[in-house]
């Protein structure tokens, strides 16, 4: 996509929509597919990003919007062998310990303060959240220079979201796609069957008669009632699935996150890249701004896989090119799987788990919108 953001960073999404006349019918796939995926209003939104989307899923990738799962939680599946793969390396995870500052010392190193303790390191990977990587910026005021310091003092955080998981004590219809992206179902923005591709929620289910659904909400009001936002929702899955309009709740969990990055209007310039002033220093996440063709959860993955580290420079190995992370790489806390259809009935080509077998039953015959979330 060369030029996208000299063309486009200075426009809001719903003005360019506006401006090439993209037909009213279609709409919903862009507002309120794309543009809430970044959790944003689309007025605010920049259109760079949203046309770097459409690249993505319309041109850039050959499997369009179907991501691959695991076939159980991600704990279990991906975040405790990856530690324990780590901590086979010698390595150290400390988890509960917040990093507090960073400041260049003689020699060339680093000193970081984390839980109140210093220690000196070689090199810092800064994979923070847009919050985190504020706090800890002011907070070491010889780090960078005044320009950088300044462009990450002026990121901003996207509005909150919320993912509710509902244990119920009967199953939805047996013909419910796995995901269902919804448009003009008020909080609402998609449902799922968590026991279509989770083997946790699938042998609750299998076990209890019950069912596990998962439902989402992006780019709620930052002053909103949460409470209330949680009821909305939950009402709003009786109208898509009538048949659950009767079950009672056997347990629930809702989860409110607020640390996605928003990508405003002419903000494009003043986002970090993976190099800083301080070369030990670098950025890494869905903030970075990068050259490569890719947004959110790829571009974390593409910031963070590329070898222009810190560790390059002092170990003597070269800079290797980072190509841009196949689509379909999962962010753990958004639950995206295959088997997506909108709430109007259209179904979705399904895919589950890490390989490409898909899943029994009638292969649909049109790819849907999936909705994506940070």
């Amino acid at each position: 996509m060369p030029g996208v953001y000299e063309r486009l960073d200075g426009v809001s999404a719903a003005d360019f929509l506006a401006d090439i006349r993209f037909p009213q019918a279609a709409h919903h796939l862009a507002f309120e597919v794309f543009s809430r995926s970044f959790f944003a209003d689309p007025r605010e939104l920049s259109a760079a990003e949203l046309a770097l989307m459409f690249h993505i899923y319309f041109l850039g990738s050959s499997e369009g919007l179907l991501f691959d799962v695991p076939r159980e939680p991600f704990p279990q599946a991906l975040w405790e062998p990856l530690a324990g793969h780590i901590d086979s390396l010698g390595a150290r995870i400390r988890t509960g310990t917040p990093v507090e500052a960073v400041r260049p010392v003689d020699g060339g190193t680093l000193e970081v303060t984390a839980a109140g303790r210093a220690a000196r390191h070689d090199a810092v990977v800064l994979a923070l959240d847009t919050e985190g990587l504020r706090r800890v910026v002011a907070a070491s005021p010889s780090l960078g220079d005044r320009a950088w310091r300044a462009g990450i003092a002026a990121l901003r955080t996207a509005p909150p979201f919320l993912v509710s998981r509902l244990w119920l004590d009967r199953p939805v219809a047996a013909d419910r796609p796995g995901f269902l992206g919804t448009s003009g179902y008020g909080d609402l923005d998609n449902g799922q069957r968590a026991g279509r591709w989770e083997g946790e929620a699938r042998r609750w289910a299998l076990r209890t008669g019950g069912s596990v659904v998962e439902l989402h909400a992006y780019a709620v009001a930052r002053t909103g009632d949460r409470e209330a936002v949680q009821d909305r929702v939950r009402r709003q899955l009786h109208r898509v699935y009538p048949e659950t309009r009767d079950a009672k709740v056997v347990d629930e969990r809702h989860e409110w996150r607020h640390d996605c990055p928003l990508f405003p209007v002419g903000g494009y310039r003043g986002r970090p890249t993976v190099r800083t002033p301080d070369p030990s220093v670098m950025v890494a996440g869905d903030l970075v701004r990068t050259e490569l063709p890719v947004a959110l959860m790829e571009r974390a993955a593409s910031s963070a896989s590329s070898r222009r580290t810190p560790c390059s420079h002092g170990g003597g190995s070269g800079d290797t090119p980072c190509g841009p992370c196949r689509t379909g790489a999962a962010r753990p806390s958004c639950g995206r799987s295959g088997g997506s259809a909108r709430a109007d009935g259209r179904a979705g080509a399904e895919r589950h788990g890490p390989g490409p077998r898909r899943q029994p039953g009638n292969r649909p015959v049109l790819r849907s919108c999936h909705r994506r979330c940070a």
